[in-house]
């Protein structure tokens, strides 16, 4: 494990190996306390969770992961797989945290803390789930995500190829349509515009492959296999149009790990929970006090 450059005095950039794939890693918080390994969704980055690192650095050591292709992590030989997600996460845990981690994971962050929690659940305490597609799908059929991926598979490398700066990608976005009429800037709070736009401009495009195809997405997580360690999921409003936690697998999940799974729906808001101005603190209240039940 080698040290990059701290671009701060609270936050440590670490790069370690992954069988050959260098993954970056921001550090906050005390060492000694309990550790937290923060995984982002699908073409985003450790930026999406900037607002959450103070809200945890006084109880907790913070770990945010770039998967393999996205941010400051490298790109990946050949395609891109879950098993080469949860892969990094185990490299996270076995050479940063050094001992069991609670896990926060938006979308296919959140099932690969899934995956990661139900092949290797030494190495998880508890996890919180923000509206994981826990169940294989095929071209996000009937879900809005699936036009915006291909478009994004069209479009990124475009944009880093003219070399469209953060600032200019962040205004287009904000006056972006969403789905449901809206646009960004007037659903999203401005971070998460901005961490959008940085995520995008750094992505290897090719990690859109998998979802795009048109093929099924398999995951290093089976929903028929119970959790066995203290799961906390918030599954977005089953009427917008972008959720992606279906019923069939929030229900099934539920019903096979019993008490060790507590789920809810976060009514009113899409895929994109902890970025939502009307959602954001629902989040953050609900996946603190399900830490703090981890001891």
């Amino acid at each position: 494990m080698s040290d990059d450059d701290q671009i701060n005095t609270q936050t440590r950039h670490v790069t370690i190996d992954n069988g050959g794939v260098a993954l970056h890693v921001a550090i906050d918080g005390p060492d000694d306390a309990p550790p937290v390994l923060v995984l982002h969704g699908i073409t985003s980055g450790t930026g999406t969770w900037d607002w959450l690192v103070p809200l945890l650095t006084p109880a907790h050591r913070v770990l945010r992961l770039d998967f393999r292709g996205h941010g400051g992590s490298a790109r990946a030989p050949g395609e891109y797989h879950s098993e080469g997600y949860v892969s990094d996460a185990v490299a996270v845990v076995e050479q940063v945290a050094g001992r069991p981690v609670a896990v926060i994971g938006h979308s296919l962050g959140g099932v690969t803390a899934a995956g990661l929690g139900q092949s290797r659940p030494d190495l998880v305490t508890g996890m919180v789930l923000e509206d994981p597609p826990l169940v294989s799908v095929g071209r996000l059929e009937g879900n809005s995500l699936g036009d915006s991926f291909r478009l994004l598979r069209e479009s990124v490398p475009r944009m880093q190829e003219a070399g469209v700066d953060v600032a200019t990608l962040t205004a287009i976005l904000t006056a972006a349509p969403t789905a449901d009429g809206s646009t960004f800037g007037e659903s999203l709070h401005t971070d998460a515009i901005e961490a959008m736009a940085t995520a995008l401009l750094q992505l290897d495009a090719s990690v859109l492959d998998a979802v795009v195809s048109g093929g099924p997405m398999s995951w290093v997580f089976d929903v028929e296999q119970p959790l066995t360690v203290p799961t906390y999921i918030a599954a977005a409003d089953p009427t917008k149009p972008d959720a992606v936690c279906r019923a069939e697998a929030f229900e099934k999940v539920r019903s096979v790990s019993g008490d060790h799974v507590r789920a809810e729906v976060i009514d009113g808001t899409g895929h994109l929970i902890h970025d939502s101005r009307a959602s954001r603190d629902r989040f953050a209240t609900a996946a603190l006090a399900h830490l703090a039940t981890l001891g």
